[in-house]
C-alpha cells in the first residue's frame, strides 16, 4: 500500500488589504468609522500634515470620522504625541483645536493607527500618513496585537481633560456641515463627503439651524457671516 501523502501547508494569508488612491482611502477610513458600535482606538499626530500638499477635504473628512464615531460609540481613546498638540494649536487661529473622546498624551506613537471593535484595524503603509495609502487589516491575531500595542500607550499617557467650546461659537462638528450647506450640495452628497449617514446629516442639519435660530437654509449662510462664523 502507497503511504499517504501529507497535505501541503496552507498557503500563508496576506497580512493584510492594501489600499490606495484618494478616493478609495477615502472610502474606506468613512466605511470603517461608521461600522464602529463599541470602540475606537487610535494613534494620531495631527501635526504630521501640517506644511504638506494634502487637500484639505481628505484632512476634514479624516477629522469628521472620528467625530461622528464619538457621538455614537461608547469608547473612543485616541493617543496623541505630546509635541503634535501644541503644534496644531499654535496653527489654529481660532484655538478650537479639540480631540473627540477621550485622549491622552504621549512623547511619542509607534505609528499611525485605528481599530475598530477589536476587529478590524487600518494603518498606513508608510506608518505616517494614511493619505499615501493604508493596510486594512482583519486577521484577529495582528489586530489583538495591535490592540494591545495601544494598551499599553495608553496606560503611560497623560488624559487630555476636554475642552468646550467657547461660548457663541459655532460647535466644531457643525462647521463641515455649514460649509456644505453653503456649497449646495445635496444631503446625500454632503453625508458621503463627509462619512456620516443620511439621517445623522439631517440631524446636524437641524442642530445647525437651531444653533443659528432659524429654520430656512437658506437664511443659514447670512446668519453664520452676522455672527462671525465665516
Amino acid at each position: 500500500m502507497t503511504p499517504a501523502r501529507a497535505a501541503p501547508p496552507p498557503e500563508p494569508r496576506p497580512a493584510g488589504q492594501p489600499v490606495r488612491g484618494t478616493r478609495q482611502i477615502c472610502a474606506t477610513l468613512a466605511a470603517l468609522t461608521e461600522s464602529a458600535r463599541r470602540e475606537l482606538l487610535t494613534f494620531d499626530d495631527p501635526a504630521a500634515c501640517l506644511g504638506l500638499p494634502i487637500p484639505a477635504p481628505f484632512l476634514a473628512l479624516a477629522g469628521t470620522c472620528v467625530r461622528a464615531a464619538s457621538e455614537r460609540v461608547a469608547t473612543v481613546r485616541q493617543i496623541v504625541p505630546r509635541h503634535a498638540l501644541s503644534s496644531v494649536a499654535a496653527a489654529d487661529a481660532a484655538g478650537a483645536i479639540r480631540l473627540p473622546g477621550r485622549a491622552r498624551l504621549t512623547p511619542s506613537i509607534p505609528f499611525k493607527m485605528i481599530v475598530v471593535d477589536r476587529t478590524v484595524a487600518a494603518i498606513p503603509l508608510d506608518l505616517e500618513l494614511l493619505y499615501n495609502g493604508l493596510l486594512l487589516i482583519r486577521d484577529p491575531v495582528v489586530v489583538q496585537a495591535l490592540v494591545r500595542a495601544h494598551h499599553a500607550w495608553w496606560e503611560t499617557g497623560e488624559e487630555v481633560p476636554p475642552r468646550p467650546a467657547p461660548a457663541g461659537a459655532l460647535p466644531a462638528h457643525l462647521r463641515p456641515v455649514l460649509e456644505a450647506l453653503l456649497a449646495g450640495l445635496t444631503d446625500e452628497t454632503a453625508a458621503a463627503r463627509l462619512g456620516i449617514s443620511g439621517r445623522t446629516y439631517s440631524r446636524r442639519v437641524g442642530e445647525l439651524l437651531a444653533a443659528l435660530g432659524t429654520t430656512s437654509r437658506f437664511r443659514a449662510g447670512a446668519e453664520a457671516v452676522r455672527r462671525g462664523w465665516l
